[in-house]
């Protein structure tokens, strides 16, 4: 299962630091990096996720050490995330995202992943 690893507002919103995925689970081209994306922004936006999304119990690495609660200049009700006040929802961060693959960045959404990928969701920091 690809591991994803969100970073700032990215963890903010998704409420972890990391989760697996289980490439089978993913609708709609289920095995590239887009639509790996376009399942956990969906995952993320319902009020209860789907149980093909495993939450980390222990976040390791450098999710655990460099994620911060993130924030976000979004009102309530306006694009936030269910159940974390303030937080912005989890596909809008993504859309203004970077990504890594495997520690190399990445920007084609049609690439293909393996089971043992590990994906950094990486939004703007600092305004850039």
């Amino acid at each position: 299962m690809p591991r994803i690893r969100y970073y700032a507002a990215a963890a903010a919103a998704a409420g972890v630091r990391e989760e697996h995925v289980a490439l089978g689970d993913i609708a709609d081209g289920g095995g590239t990096l887009g639509a790996l994306l376009r399942h956990v922004g969906d995952a993320h936006a319902a009020p209860v996720l789907e149980s093909s999304v495993l939450r980390s119990a222990a976040p390791r690495g450098p999710a655990a050490s460099l994620s911060g609660p993130g924030g976000s200049g979004t009102a309530p009700g306006r694009g936030t995330a269910p159940g974390r006040a303030g937080a912005p929802r989890l596909d809008r961060v993504i859309s203004r995202s970077s990504f890594l693959v495997n520690e190399v960045n990445e920007r084609d959404a049609g690439r293909p992943l393996a089971e043992d990928d590990v994906v950094d969701v990486l939004p703007p920091f600092a305004g850039g």
